[in-house]
């Protein structure tokens, strides 16, 4: 019942809040459009914790450095992106181009200043990467990426793309890491939502100047071992090292694990 009042909820905030972001991208500058995304986050929120029973509680925000930085985070659901918007100020973000298929969200993405790429990715899906974070880190502003690309299960994770690392290097931007266990309570897009305290946590930076192949080991060390202690500690049981999964567009091969922890 909890949760069919919370999704009840959602479609109907997030068709308001659409139309709201739509006409708001009509007013010059991006505040208009950032505040409608803003405050339906802060919404989004307040009924995951009143009507669905699930309280997120952030911890880390002392490793947020002053001025830009990149947030890489785990993505285990819909909920992830609330969960930083409501929270960071000044925030830009990195998504695929699947996005700009539905009406009216190109435009708003556009004058919102994401970050849209080529969801397949490749060389040229890089370069515009490239370019597009420039302009966004230009104007001092965050930037929130999901290495992964993909929303993965509670002790999954997908293999970690290098665009976070080619950011950091272009703009000597620092990395702040995201750990979660919140997809053990609203797992990716299910419609059940299981009541209870979940965990967001900003990590702290990792070192600058990290050659790609260590940058990268020690990103996906740092996440999947503190998400894997976030959902043990959810779920009353030892840690369990994550278990690597092909992503949806690829034929599914031998998994591997990660340690627990860094």
């Amino acid at each position: 019942m909890r949760s069919a009042l919370f999704n009840a909820y959602y479609w109907v905030l997030s068709i308001f809040y659409g139309l709201s972001a739509a006409f708001a991208a009509l007013a010059p500058g991006r505040k208009p459009v950032a505040f409608a995304l803003r405050l339906y986050s802060q919404r989004m929120l307040w009924a995951l914790k009143t009507l669905a029973g699930v309280k997120v509680q952030l911890k880390g925000q002392e490793n947020l450095p002053a001025g830009p930085f990149i947030i890489a985070a785990k993505h285990h659901s819909w909920g992830d992106g609330f969960v930083m918007f409501a929270n960071v100020e000044n925030l830009s973000f990195v998504t695929g181009d699947h996005l700009e298929k539905f009406p009216l969200v190109g435009a708003i993405l556009k004058k919102f200043g994401a970050i849209v790429v080529d969801s397949c990715g490749g060389p040229e899906a890089r370069k515009a990467l490239s370019k597009s974070a420039a302009q966004v880190a230009a104007e001092g502003r965050r930037i929130l990426i999901y290495p992964e690309g993909h929303l993965a299960k509670p002790g999954e994770h997908f293999r970690y793309r290098t665009g976070v690392y080619y950011m950091s290097k272009d703009f000597g931007l620092p990395v702040v890491p995201v750990a979660t266990n919140l997809g053990c309570f609203w797992q990716q897009t299910d419609k059940t939502k299981k009541p209870g305290i979940a965990t967001v946590e900003f990590l702290p930076p990792l070192p600058q100047g990290l050659e790609k192949a260590e940058f990268m080991r020690l990103l996906e060390a740092t996440v999947e071992g503190r998400t894997n202690e976030l959902i043990a500690m959810a779920r009353g049981e030892p840690v369990k090292a994550s278990v690597l999964v092909e992503s949806p567009k690829k034929k599914a091969s031998e998994p591997r694990v990660v340690q627990a922890s860094a």
